[in-house]
């Protein structure tokens, strides 16, 4: 089966209409690297930065990115010439389609970005011209890290931001380099900075090290007790720091959210009440720590929600409302004082990935329950991201979920 044909902005004003029904390319020394299973892994492990295009000969808008995106690389491989510095490349999906699944492409074109082979969460969604796609490209070359050249820089960081800090003896070393990697790829979440030689000696007490200076003033530091030679350990530290444990779902993120391919547990709550945001935040890492891998932890505006919320029979008055969303069904926690209550909401999601919510949503309580079902229907979800309102399937079925929305509400 086919799956969704994107309908980007493109510019194609410049591109002659010949080329685009033939499929062309105008003419130049575009070096598009084409993708299989055999060389997928080294060439993107081996590429500092690769954008790549995921795309189906069919989709017309496809065939219409081809000229754009090889032109991008002609102009970028001009300021760029190490080969492995930036690499532009595409994958044929109906030819591999097992690559497809593996990075969940959904629709075509999609261009993803990986860094040292790494798949960053955030694809490309800007204009599909090539200017944009260019200075797209040049941005994720600037460097991340923030050099600090006084102490006092210290005394005025931004501590509403989560702040990385790196204290090393001299920038041409390999504690820098893993630094420098681990910032390349957390731009997004965190600021980094680093600070070296006389600057940063009254924290290299025990040699190179780096910590974590979290938001609000008076929060203390964390200490990063690892080697910094080591990349996994010193990435999954920095990760852990940067990337919230429950984070804020919004229409503008909640695509990217999804294609991480976990499900959802969310708590709806009117934005001022910042009371059970902490309260759910509490429980999540208290009950639900180990759990981080298998399901995305989130919070959403009630407000903005009250679409999604009206087809779990609920209104922003009913709100705080925590519910998980499988992308198949909804499943709404039964009451939200009772998140407090020790192993209520980890047995939750339990039932989820056990399949007794799915279960009890199709055949009623198991009969060895003598409470009612913990959860409400919304409906069933397809496997593709929503991308328009829910679609009927039957007369009792919907398909359905928190992101479903009609585009033009978006």
């Amino acid at each position: 089966m086919k799956l969704l044909s994107e309908s980007p902005s493109l510019d194609v004003r410049f591109i002659p209409v010949v080329l685009l029904v033939m499929g062309l390319s105008t003419p130049g020394q575009a070096e598009i690297t084409s993708l299989d299973s055999a060389n997928i892994d080294d060439v993107l492990n081996n590429a500092g930065v690769a954008l790549v295009n995921f795309y189906a000969d069919w989709c017309r808008f496809s065939q219409m990115l081809h000229p754009i995106f090889e032109e991008a690389s002609n102009i970028v491989r001009e300021e760029f010439p190490d080969t492995k510095q930036v690499v532009f490349a595409r994958v044929d999906c109906d030819q591999h389609s097992e690559i497809a699944q593996r990075y969940r492409i959904t629709k075509y074109p999609t261009l993803k970005l990986f860094r040292n082979g790494m798949m960053m969460k955030r694809e490309y969604r800007g204009q599909r011209s090539v200017t944009a796609i260019a200075d797209f490209i040049r941005q994720q070359q600037v460097d991340p890290v923030k050099e600090v050249l006084a102490v006092e820089e210290f005394n005025a960081l931004d501590r509403s931001k989560r702040n990385i800090i790196g204290y090393f003896e001299k920038k041409d070393t390999d504690n820098y380099r893993t630094y420098e990697k681990v910032a390349n790829i957390l731009r997004d979440d965190c600021t980094f900075l680093a600070a070296f030689g006389a600057v940063s000696e009254h924290e290299r007490f025990s040699g190179d090290n780096m910590i974590y200076r979290p938001p609000g003033e008076s929060a203390p530091d964390m200490v990063f007790l690892g080697s910094l030679t080591n990349f996994d350990l010193a990435y999954a530290w920095t990760q852990d720091k940067c990337v919230p444990l429950v984070r804020e779902i919004t229409f503008e993120n909640g695509e990217e959210l999804t294609e991480e391919g976990l499900p959802f547990l969310i708590l709806f709550h009117v934005k001022e009440d910042t009371q059970s945001l902490e309260t759910f935040q509490h429980e999540v890492a208290r009950q639900l720590i180990s759990e981080k891998g298998s399901i995305n932890f989130l919070h959403a505006d009630c407000d903005k929600f009250r679409h999604p919320l009206l087809h779990i029979q609920k209104t922003p008055a009913d709100c705080p409302v925590v519910a998980i969303d499988s992308f198949r069904h909804m499943y709404v926690f039964p009451e939200f004082k009772d998140v407090s209550v020790p192993g209520k909401l980890r047995q939750f999601v339990l039932d989820l990935h056990s399949g007794k919510l799915h279960r009890e949503f199709h055949h009623g309580p198991d009969p060895t329950e003598s409470t009612p079902g913990q959860e409400e229907m919304v409906g069933e979800v397809a496997s593709n991201p929503p991308e328009s309102s829910f679609q009927k399937l039957a007369p009792s079925e919907t398909r359905y979920t928190i992101l479903s929305r009609d585009r033009d509400e978006l």
